[in-house]
């Protein structure tokens, strides 16, 4: 039996970062823990190119064209999309999911979907470094894991 696994290293990579504004109290926190392991795995700061959009829903948009560009190996894409009282919270989370699982299928590089879908504040805060972990940082080992795996299935110097 043949097993592929990718090493988490981030020498030479340059990853893109899509960070929304909104809930930025989270996502501040979520883009702090994402960079912290990005440097944790050798990525340089040059390396790493953080884009600002004003929401969850303008994440795909902007991880498409930077897939696209050819500047990056790899993207995050980070926000937080609280629960609130209308309907809203429904539309926001699909749409933002299903266009980082479409670039993700078809686009350029790997991406990592880190938005986070909570009912509430305290849920968000504890996935941005609170109780339960940085969802950041952990798409950011997990699009390096994602990079390497890729290059070992494409290249076919696949290690078992």
């Amino acid at each position: 039996m043949r097993e592929i696994r990718g090493k988490i290293n981030g020498k030479g990579l340059k990853i893109g970062i899509v960070v929304a504004q909104f809930n930025e109290l989270v996502t501040e926190k979520l883009l702090r823990g994402a960079v912290n392991e990005l440097k944790q795995y050798n990525v340089e700061d040059d390396d790493i190119t953080v884009a600002w959009v004003p929401g969850a829903f303008e994440i795909p948009r902007i991880a498409k064209k930077l897939s696209e560009s050819g500047q990056v190996d790899g993207i995050i894409a980070l926000g937080a999309v609280v629960r609130g009282e209308t309907s809203h919270f429904d539309y926001v989370c699909s749409t933002s999911a299903n266009g980082i699982t479409d670039l993700s299928l078809n686009g350029q590089v790997p991406v990592m979907y880190g938005v986070l879908t909570t009912e509430n504040m305290d849920q968000a805060m504890n996935r941005a470094g609170g109780k339960v972990g940085n969802k950041g940082a952990e798409c950011a080992t997990g699009v390096l894991e994602m990079i390497d795996l890729e290059r070992e299935i494409i290249s076919g110097d696949a290690r078992a």
